[in-house]
């Protein structure tokens, strides 16, 4: 009894470590004092400003948009990737694996470095295109390591029944393969999305001057004198974390219900 205790006892406090500062930052979007810790009164006015002050509404549109095209190409590229590494030959899955995992483990400071450099050889650097690119490098990898568990879970011998049941190759993929190994292509695209959305150091080495993100605008109000519309990101803060547990809980809630129906087939099967 006394170890149960302390167990949730400690989980407890490693949990109000880490969500604290979020649940101050969320209460304190909910008033207009430009400092945290002073309480004016409850307003919206900082909610309001995301959608009224110009300069706010095109970077977070600007976020949003590059996250979702970044993370769109990333989950095609990624899924191909590891559909082509799980079906080759052993020596060439160890060699391209090895290859992916190199932008999972390597400083993110080598990668935007690398990927400047490779732009002005190109005489391409600092465009909306080289930014894309970045994060799509970026992402890509991190995809692959969210299909190749799926790919491994999967009975191998359905591609090849639906061969030999007559399915062409392209339809067995789409009809087969991709409706198995689709949790993983989703957990893929949902993580390639948050990398792109909170990314400052390769945006920042790839950006176009003109153009901003959360992150290389943030940083840049803090280090100009810019601070007047810092306020408003406690309320985009509270309206990310808010968007995130509502996804979270829906991915969490149709994965239980898809166990359940799972449990039901298999206890009607016996």
């Amino acid at each position: 009894m006394m170890k149960k205790v302390l167990a949730y006892g400690f989980l407890t406090l490693v949990l109000l470590c880490v969500y604290a500062p979020i649940f101050i930052l969320i209460i304190f979007s909910f008033t207009d004092a430009n400092i945290v810790g002073q309480w004016h009164g409850f307003s919206l006015e900082l909610y309001k400003r995301l959608f009224t002050v110009e300069r706010l509404r095109n970077m977070i549109v600007n976020t949003v948009v590059l996250a979702l095209l970044a993370a769109a190409v990333s989950t095609v590229l990624g899924t191909l990737g590891a559909l082509g590494m799980f079906y080759s030959k052993k020596i060439w899955k160890k060699v391209l694996g090895g290859a992916s995992n190199i932008n999972v483990i390597n400083a993110e400071i080598v990668i935007a470095v690398s990927l400047a450099l490779v732009f002005s050889m190109f005489a391409f650097n600092k465009t909306y295109y080289s930014l894309l690119i970045g994060h799509v490098a970026f992402c890509t990898p991190f995809v692959v390591l969210s299909v190749i568990p799926k790919l491994k879970q999967m009975d191998p011998s359905l591609y090849e029944a639906a061969l030999d049941l007559g399915a062409t190759p392209r339809k067995a993929l789409f009809r087969v393969v991709l409706p198995e190994i689709l949790p993983g292509i989703v957990a893929g695209f949902m993580l390639a999305l948050t990398l792109s959305l909170d990314d400052y150091i390769i945006t920042s080495f790839t950006k176009p001057a003109e153009f901003d993100t959360i992150s290389t605008y943030v940083y840049n109000a803090v280090k100009n004198t810019a601070k007047s519309e810092l306020p408003a990101f406690r309320a985009l803060a509270a309206v990310i974390f808010l968007i995130i547990v509502i996804v979270v809980v829906i991915l969490n809630v149709r994965a239980g219900k898809k166990n359940k129906n799972e449990t039901f087939m298999k206890k009607e099967i016996k």
